[in-house]
C-alpha cells in the first residue's frame, strides 16, 4: 500500500485535533472528488513499519484526539489489510483515542454484507474503527454546511454501537450543521 500524506494537526476530518492518514488507491472515482490524485494505487510513498511508528509518535500528545483514515479509499481490500496493524496498535497504545474512517463503501450493504464475508481481515479492521463516514461523494448533494461530510447522502455511523446492537446506528454528529455551533459571547 502507498499513502499520499499524513497530516499531524488536522481539524477538518473528525472532532478535535487529529492525525490524518490519506491512503492511495480508490476505485470509486467520484465526480468532484477533493483528492483525485489519490485514486492511483501507486501514487505517493510506500506505507511501511516506519510509517506506522511515525503515526504512533504523532498520536502521543494528550491534545491529539485520534486518528482519521481517508484517501483514496481505506476500505479497498489491500488497504484494509495493510492498515490493520496500524489500527490495532493505536487501539492497544491509545485506548482513549478514537479512530475515524471515510469510505465510499456503504457500511451495512458493502462492508458488512460483502467484504466481511469475503475477506478474513475486514471484521477485525472494522472493529477497530469507532466512527465511519460512509457513502460515495455525490457532487449534486454537496453541502458545505454539513459537518464532517462532503455530500448529504453520506452518513456518520457509530461503528461500535452498530456492531454491538447488530443494526446501523448513526453517530450523534450525523445531523449537525455548521450553523448549529454556538458562538462564543463576551
Amino acid at each position: 500500500m502507498n499513502y499520499m500524506e499524513i497530516k499531524n494537526y488536522d481539524i477538518a476530518n473528525g472532532p478535535g485535533v487529529r492525525v490524518s492518514l490519506f491512503v492511495s488507491g480508490c476505485t470509486h472515482h467520484c465526480e468532484g472528488c477533493f483528492n483525485p490524485e489519490s485514486w492511483d494505487f501507486k501514487a505517493g510513498k510506500p506505507f511501511t513499519e516506519e510509517t506506522i511508528d511515525k503515526i504512533i509518535e504523532m498520536l502521543k500528545p494528550d491534545y491529539i484526539k485520534g486518528l482519521t483514515l481517508l484517501g483514496g479509499e481505506p476500505f479497498e481490500p489491500n488497504n484494509q489489510k495493510c492498515l490493520l496493524p496500524l489500527v490495532k496498535k493505536v487501539k492497544e497504545l491509545y485506548p482513549s483515542k478514537n479512530i475515524w474512517a471515510y469510505s465510499g463503501y456503504l457500511f451495512d450493504k458493502q462492508i458488512m454484507d460483502i467484504m466481511a464475508k469475503k475477506y478474513d481481515f475486514t471484521e477485525d479492521f472494522i472493529k477497530c474503527i469507532d466512527v465511519l463516514v460512509d457513502g460515495e461523494f455525490h457532487l449534486a448533494e454537496k453541502d458545505l454546511a454539513i459537518v464532517y461530510r462532503g455530500s448529504r447522502n453520506q452518513r456518520i455511523i457509530d461503528v461500535k454501537k452498530s456492531l454491538s446492537e447488530d443494526k446501523l446506528v448513526l453517530h450523534e454528529k450525523n445531523d449537525i450543521r455548521l450553523g448549529d455551533f454556538k458562538t462564543c459571547q463576551k
